[in-house]
């Protein structure tokens, strides 16, 4: 048999994925299974959106440029300055979803062995595409203790050396909902601008902020404005994740030569997406409000329910429509494999993303669990008493 690649051979499963199979069988026996462990949204798509691909009347589903549609672009434009985030068409390159964006700028930026400073636990194809690109992650632990507060200076600095280039943030925050602060965000200006690095600043979910604060964004960072790589996707703000629709912004103009490279490589990203998702900008205020008061009133329903079982804990997230949380128990891997092969309550069960998986330091978050509160709050209370119920039957429960 031909020997297989290195890289493919260190290339981590998704901890999101993993159990699919573990799932399938247990839906294949006939049990319930309460999907909590990915963010795909259960709220309608923007009718404007699939009136878009219904009303298609093109004779040619052609390539689009490899930048996008500079319709799309301009448009986005528009959204953007709603943000306070000025910037051209110019300055943005559509990706197919804002994976492409991270591998993009990854590939772009990052030589074999150079490194990234990541902030754990993270989202974990991060790693995924630093494997890619061949560049080595360098994560910094924050703490469930401290809500996952932003790591302070100095830690960075420990870690920073002659192949670093660059920080990699996630705000707000997948997988664990916390936004960080103007005052953490400038702190990492400080540190950027000192050392020269690029910051690359995942933004997926800025429409998801429960503060009350307003929303920093890398690009109101004053000072360093070649060194910002904005990640975006409509993935989650129109629940659109299947039409593989993101953004890869910044205002360097060299590095936008070498993305392009890499998009004409790929040929265009996917030309049908890019029409639902011009469309989908123009999505009305009340859909946009409502969609963000029901994920409001699923974070507080979730995470009541979460500490009121005994042992779990979690911190109140501030955005996104994640959390992590700890569990009373041995193996959080073995727990949510546990889960799903051995256990049900009244033919139900849950899925959940072991808590390991958003880490690369060993030992970190065995006893934690990633939760996805995509459900509806009908959903959400009965897999939080099959939870309870798991808890209380699991083997290797340790309270």
């Amino acid at each position: 048999m031909p020997q297989m690649s290195v890289r493919g051979e260190v290339m981590p499963a998704s901890p999101i994925r993993k159990l699919v199979p573990l799932a399938n069988e247990a839906k294949r026996k006939g049990i319930k299974v309460y999907h909590l462990n990915i963010g795909q949204p259960d709220i309608p798509t923007p009718e404007i959106g699939l009136d878009a691909v219904r009303d298609i009347r093109r004779e040619i589903l052609e390539y689009s440029p490899s930048e996008g549609y500079k319709s799309l672009r301009e448009k986005l434009v528009s959204y953007y300055a709603t943000f306070n985030i000025n910037i051209s068409a110019d300055d943005i390159i559509i990706t197919t979803g804002g994976s492409e964006a991270v591998l993009f700028s990854f590939m772009a930026c990052l030589d074999p062995g150079d490194e990234i400073i990541v902030p754990e636990p993270a989202y974990a194809n991060y790693m995924a595409f630093a494997i890619s690109a061949g560049a080595v992650i360098k994560t910094i632990p924050s703490s469930i203790e401290d809500g996952f507060a932003l790591p302070s200076f100095d830690k960075f600095e420990a870690l920073i050396s002659e192949r670093t280039r660059g920080i990699l943030i996630c705000n707000p925050n997948n997988p664990t909902g916390y936004i960080y602060s103007k005052e953490e965000m400038e702190r990492l200006k400080d540190i950027v601008r000192k050392y020269d690095l690029f910051l690359f600043s995942d933004e997926v979910y800025r429409e998801f902020c429960y503060t009350g604060a307003p929303y920093v964004s890398a690009f109101h960072l004053e000072g360093i404005e070649d060194n910002v790589v904005l990640i975006d996707s409509v993935s989650k703000r129109y629940s659109e994740c299947g039409i593989r629709i993101g953004a890869l912004i910044t205002k360097n103009k060299a590095l936008r030569n070498h993305v392009m490279k890499f998009c004409q490589a790929r040929l265009s990203p996917p030309l049908l997406g890019q029409v639902v998702a011009e469309a989908s900008i123009d999505a009305s205020q009340e859909y946009l409000q409502s969609t963000y008061d029901e994920y409001l009133a699923r974070r507080n329903f979730l995470i009541n329910g979460i500490n009121a079982i005994p042992g779990c804990y979690t911190p109140m997230p501030m955005g996104a429509f994640y959390t992590m949380a700890k569990l009373p128990v041995d193996d959080a891997d073995k727990f949510c494999a546990w889960c799903l092969k051995e256990f049900q309550y009244e033919g139900q069960t849950v899925f959940m993303a072991p808590g390991s998986g958003f880490y690369t330091t060993p030992g970190l978050g065995i006893n934690q669990v990633r939760l996805a509160y995509v459900l509806n709050r009908e959903d959400l209370a009965k897999a939080l008493v099959v939870l309870e119920k798991a808890l209380e039957a699991y083997p290797g429960r340790t309270l």
